[in-house]
């Protein structure tokens, strides 16, 4: 009788020792992944683009989006940071996922995470390494930016039972699906992504006009290293949300189509900082961005510091079965 029950004394011991099981990773309940369809120009004319991603209760739908987009996204670092194969961008697919109940839209990178690791076996590790960037920080002279007006109380989502809509579950502005409208100035883009609306129209001296009527420095920031030979870095420390608006040149459009069509022909690897194309100007003086920037009050400094960079060490090009 002592022996089994020193037995047992030694069996809950070891239980009890043993060190708690890690949380499960979270993941979807499930989620097809296709090859999305080209977008056409009968599409544009029509406004019905799906790009983007958009949740609605516990369904999210993301169209037209490469692994070079869902990678930065399911990471949450900017596209820039992301270290790996040339054909990153080449091919865009569209999924459609449902999250487990409880989750929320803000852990959908944590799930993104999963679902390419079980899905095209993505594997990575972090480096941490010295880049040439451009900090975006406030002029001498003062920010020139009024901040961005308050969005009416959005729509609430609709559960997938039809029930009433969940009081504490709104649809916020950059979750609904991308919509694309001409309104005699220019075109409108809303949801997919953004916040508020932004259009596109025609600026002074045949430049293109960009206007945003709900931008953080952040996002400004992302949106300028496309237009730069090097990573812009949000340094203002502004939280707000501002009304933006920049003319960019031809010439500097040019090199972001360029650069696009090079990322897709094979060079240079998606998200490798300071690897334009070879005659890309990075030169600030005469460039029409940072002029169209220093209108803001807002300035593009030549600095180097510490990026983190999420190095990609395998993935697979296609899909495992749905």
């Amino acid at each position: 009788m002592l022996r089994i029950f020193f037995t047992l004394a030694l069996g809950a011991m070891a239980v009890f020792a043993q060190p708690s099981a890690p949380p499960a990773a979270l993941t979807f309940e499930v989620a097809s992944i296709r090859p999305a369809e080209p977008i056409t120009p009968a599409k544009v004319a029509a406004g019905k683009l799906h790009v983007g991603m958009t949740v609605n209760g516990t369904r999210v739908d993301i169209g037209f989006l490469s692994l070079a987009d869902l990678i930065p996204m399911a990471y949450r670092v900017k596209s820039y940071q992301v270290s790996g194969p040339s054909w990153l961008p080449a091919q865009r697919f569209d999924i459609q996922a449902k999250m487990p109940p409880g989750a929320t839209s803000e852990q959908v990178p944590e799930m993104l995470q999963a679902l390419l690791a079980d899905r095209f076996k993505l594997t990575i590790h972090r480096e941490t390494k010295e880049h040439s960037m451009y900090a975006l920080i406030v002029g001498k002279k003062g920010l020139k930016l009024k901040e961005a007006e308050p969005e009416p109380a959005p729509p609430k989502t609709q559960s997938d039972s039809g029930s009433p809509p969940d009081e504490n579950a709104p649809v916020k502005s950059e979750d609904r699906p991308i919509s694309i409208k001409n309104d005699g100035k220019g075109m409108v883009i809303t949801g997919g992504g953004q916040k508020g609306q932004m259009r596109v129209g025609r600026g002074s001296d045949g430049s293109i006009r960009f206007e945003s009527s709900k931008m953080t420095m952040e996002k400004l920031a992302e949106t300028l290293s496309r237009f730069v030979d090097r990573p812009v870095v949000d340094m203002t420390e502004l939280k707000g949300d501002y009304q933006v608006a920049l003319e960019v040149s031809m010439e500097d459009l040019r090199y972001v189509a360029k650069a696009a069509m090079v990322g897709l022909a094979g060079t240079p690897p998606v998200g490798e900082p300071g690897k334009p194309p070879t005659d890309a100007a990075s030169d600030p003086a005469g460039n029409s961005i940072f002029e169209s920037v220093q209108k803001l009050g807002l300035k593009l400094e030549p600095r180097k510091g510490p990026i983190e960079i999420i190095v990609i060490v395998l993935i697979e090009t296609a899909p495992t079965d749905n």
